[in-house]
């Protein structure tokens, strides 16, 4: 028996550094792959990019919940350079603290993956925050940058807080 051809790999992106692109097709609802990495706390996430450039915001980390963050820096695989879209054709699903991309719809190959990072704000942010964190994805509905809404429509609201259940959050890439 003869080994399947990967499905995805990593190569220049127009969007962003690095992407991962389909090698052949991928069918909707397709695990694709876990996001992997050194599994540590929020302290010690904070600890290792406390010299971090404020500015920048290029790193690998992944929150999966309230104790834990994957650091794909450090250990990592080919799914920590998926890059952002706000209309992505694949999202983060998260089960029993492990964290998987799967294909929200059928993705073609030589097409570029890419999920919605869904980057929290908070209140110490520096007034320059969407402009750190901006989007470069190009869809028709791009917000222009990677972080939430600072308010969300009160339509859609409530259908994303109960996609935000499934979903992760990330401090950025």
């Amino acid at each position: 028996m003869s080994a399947q051809p990967a499905m995805i790999r990593v190569r220049k992106s127009k969007v962003h550094g690095k992407g991962v692109f389909a090698t052949r097709r991928i069918r909707k609802g397709t695990r694709i792959i876990e996001y992997l990495g050194d599994r540590i706390s929020h302290a010690e996430s904070d600890r290792r990019y406390e010299d971090h450039d404020v500015n920048d915001n290029h790193t690998f980390l992944f929150i999966v919940d309230k104790r834990t963050v994957i650091d794909a820096g450090v250990n990592g695989n080919e799914a920590r350079f998926i890059n952002h879209s706000c209309d992505g054709n694949c999202e983060s699903v998260i089960e029993k603290g492990r964290v998987f991309i799967e294909a929200l719809r059928t993705i073609e190959p030589g097409e570029e993956l890419s999920y919605d990072y869904q980057i929290g704000r908070d209140p110490a942010d520096p007034p320059n925050v969407d402009q750190i964190y901006q989007c470069r994805c190009g869809a028709q509905q791009c917000r222009g940058t990677m972080l939430w809404p600072a308010k969300r429509p009160k339509k859609r609201a409530k259908k994303r807080a109960k996609k935000r259940t499934k979903r992760a959050t990330r401090h950025g890439k």
